[in-house]
């Protein structure tokens, strides 16, 4: 009898067992970096936090190098349910949701400080709510630093990018600062930019100093010119169709570990991207220099008024934006 009620209570444990891993659920992040890159990494965090708090139960695999589509085409996967989750960056969901267009402003962060305090408060907060309706919700930022101008000529001021034909991404922030500031603004998919630069079919781009290392880019463009115009966050999000089927213990559990892997990320990219223009300069021999900022934010100034009257959204987030920055 003794037996029977052993084996019966190994067969219970079994069948529980089996039940856990029947209700497990995995959810596919898509993202274009490769596995190497700081963003890879702190994604890796966030999802070692997530199985560790739900025992296994909810879990994320993430596929780098955009395996499953380029930001574009995850997005659209993402909002269609096809997709759990993806990670795009503020430039590129502006065209999505008009709040991301308030972190894309050049020079709207006093330093970087004041640029993670926006992005873990309240004001990042709301900003990563304000999409449900468009088919998505963000869940965390992670800094990318600050994005400046690089290419085979030393660009001092903004007449110094006269004519040039410089790569952005398809935001109407980034096309308008590039236009402000005399040059000639060209999307064109991250994927395809190497081969852009060294065939010149544009004559520079921007972006922070990890993109001449674990893009390669330093290979084809020599110089960056800092001028730190923008910082732009990248973004985590998941599908609201997935965010609305998972129980109210899984969104916790999701938000604390993306929130957690926040900081995570913070404290390795100084690191890295230090490392990255170390390496940029002595592998590659990419020139670094500094420039006089006065020119450049006088020149794109403006675009703060013309956002804020062409939204009244993004005109309060702007208002935060700079009421929060330290006296």
């Amino acid at each position: 009898m003794m037996k029977f009620v052993k084996l019966a209570a190994v067969l219970a444990a079994g069948a529980v067992a089996m039940g856990s891993v029947a209700n497990a659920k995995t959810l596919r992040l898509n993202h274009n970096n490769p596995e190497d890159h700081p963003l890879h990494k702190s994604m890796e965090h966030m999802a070692e936090k997530l199985e560790e708090a739900t025992g296994g139960d909810l879990k994320i695999r993430i596929y780098a190098n955009a395996q499953l589509g380029t930001q574009r085409e995850s997005m659209e996967l993402m909002q269609n349910g096809s997709l759990d989750m993806a990670r795009s960056n503020a430039s590129e969901l502006e065209a999505f949701e008009e709040s991301y267009g308030a972190l894309n402003l050049p020079y709207i962060f006093v330093d970087a400080d004041h640029y993670y305090d926006v992005l873990s408060g309240d004001i990042g907060s709301d900003i990563l709510a304000a999409s449900e309706d468009k088919g998505f919700v963000g869940i965390a930022f992670y800094i990318e630093g600050a994005r400046s101008f690089y290419a085979n000529k030393e660009i001092h001021s903004p007449a110094d990018l006269e004519g040039m034909k410089i790569r952005v991404q398809p935001s109407p922030s980034a096309i308008r600062m590039v236009e402000l500031l005399g040059g000639n603004p060209t999307p064109i998919a991250w994927g395809e930019l190497y081969s852009a630069l060294q065939q010149g079919v544009v004559d520079g781009a921007e972006n922070n100093p990890m993109a001449l290392t674990s893009a390669r880019h330093g290979e084809v463009s020599k110089v960056y010119s800092n001028d730190g115009h923008t910082m732009i966050p990248s973004v985590v999000m998941i599908s609201s169709k997935t965010w609305n089927e998972l129980s109210d213990e899984h969104k916790q559990a999701l938000t604390k570990a993306a929130r957690e892997s926040m900081d995570f990320h913070r404290e390795q990219w100084d690191a890295m991207s230090a490392a990255a223009v170390e390496t940029a300069k002595t592998e590659l021999g990419v020139k670094f220099i500094e420039v006089e900022k006065g020119p450049f934010i006088e020149a794109v100034l403006p675009m703060h008024q013309e956002a804020a009257e062409k939204s009244a959204v993004v005109s309060d987030l702007i208002d935060r934006i700079k009421a929060s920055a330290p006296q």
